[in-house]
């Protein structure tokens, strides 16, 4: 790095202006730190307004607002992605937080001087931070199986982060690839209008939809139990934590039945390879389709990050969003971060009020040791 390059300083720095990086923006700024928030977006809320355009939360509007301000919906009603998008931005424009938008950080690495903390760099930029919070989310990288690339080159091949709705597909028949929210929705859509087939097992789902009556009446105990029992404080959260941070959520909205109903055909083999330029499933079937919707999640992306705090799984190691081994690098949005419900908007309070809870302490602790002792007469 070039010593002459002008740096900004801050003592916390934020990365990433989604629901949790702007959720900790919040508690930070209700106590008075130091801080800036970058964001790679050219606009707040993007990463929601660029998934594909049917997408709603599968939470209703009432636990979908952030510290301080309520979802501007009905409280039954499920917000869309763009809502939600625009939610964000009027958020962070009401408790005037402090957002660089456009900027791209591509590394993070510790401080080499006497003064401690972080350097963030962004192409020509470089920031200075005592403590810093990594908040990119979940959708990181996204992930389609090497095979892909032998499939039929008139096969149009789209990735659930790349597909927004039907328009974009050729004729014919549509293979959806994994059996999770974002593949039953997509599966569900494309089947009004192309013979849809979904390949891959489902984790479970709910006896109802989240939609529905009784989901509207059993949505208090999701929340208590998302909030309080599906921990990494109980056995069950213990349990579920590195089945979700898989892909492996259960079906929320549209169930088993539903897509049935659809007409979607649903195939529990996998699709584990290529035969004569056709997605082939685990059973040896192969299976004549014109589009491939790849619904395989993503994989957690912190290679920019040069410090030794990943995990075998990609994921930081973390308790509760604080890296023990890196003193003042804190994370979050990171599927149950501590619970189930810290993949969802209303788990996303919670966890940053945790995480600043930790920066304020430390900050007062260096402030403390930066003082000279008083004389004792």
């Amino acid at each position: 790095m070039d010593g002459k390059q002008s740096s900004e300083r801050y003592g916390v720095l934020v990365i990433g202006a989604g629901q949790a990086g702007l959720a900790a923006g919040h508690h930070l700024a209700r106590r008075g730190i130091d801080f800036a928030i970058l964001d790679a977006n050219e606009r707040i809320g993007d990463t929601w307004r660029t998934r594909y355009d049917s997408l709603r939360l599968y939470s209703p509007a009432k636990y979908d607002g952030l510290p301080g301000m309520t979802f501007p919906l009905r409280r039954h009603a499920f917000p869309t992605g763009h809502q939600m998008a625009d939610h964000l931005e009027s958020y962070a424009a009401r408790f005037d937080l402090p957002v660089r938008t456009g900027i791209a950080v591509d590394s993070l690495r510790a401080a080499d001087d006497a003064r401690g903390g972080y350097v963030v760099t962004a192409g020509g930029r470089r920031f200075e931070a005592d403590q810093v919070v990594v908040a990119t989310g979940a959708f990181q990288r996204p992930y389609v199986p090497d095979f892909a690339d032998q499939l039929d080159p008139s096969i149009r091949q789209l990735h659930s982060s790349d597909y927004r709705n039907p328009a974009q597909l050729n004729e014919g028949a549509v293979l959806v690839v994994g059996v999770s929210h974002s593949g039953a929705d997509v599966a569900f859509e494309t089947a009004a209008v192309h013979p849809t087939i979904l390949s891959g097992k489902a984790h479970g789902q709910l006896p109802f939809s989240v939609e529905s009556g009784r989901g509207r009446v059993a949505w208090p105990v999701m929340r208590f139990l998302a909030v309080n029992v599906m921990t990494l404080n109980t056995p069950l959260g213990r349990k579920m934590r590195p089945i979700v941070r898989a892909g492996g959520g259960p079906l929320l909205r549209i169930r088993r039945d539903d897509l049935l109903a659809a007409g979607v055909e649903l195939r529990e083999s996998r699709t584990t390879g290529v035969a004569e330029g056709k997605p082939r499933l685990a059973d040896g079937q192969v299976l004549d389709v014109t589009n491939v919707i790849w619904c395989t999640g993503f994989r957690p992306d912190y290679e920019w990050i040069r410090l030794p705090i990943l995990d075998t799984d990609g994921w930081p190691r973390e308790r509760r969003g604080v890296a023990e081994s890196a003193p003042g690098l804190y994370f979050l949005g990171i599927p149950f971060l501590h619970s189930f419900a810290s993949m969802l908007v209303l788990g996303a309070g919670r966890d940053a009020a945790y995480v600043v809870d930790r920066i304020a302490a430390r900050a007062t602790r260096s402030r403390a040791a930066a003082e000279p002792a008083m004389e004792v007469k």
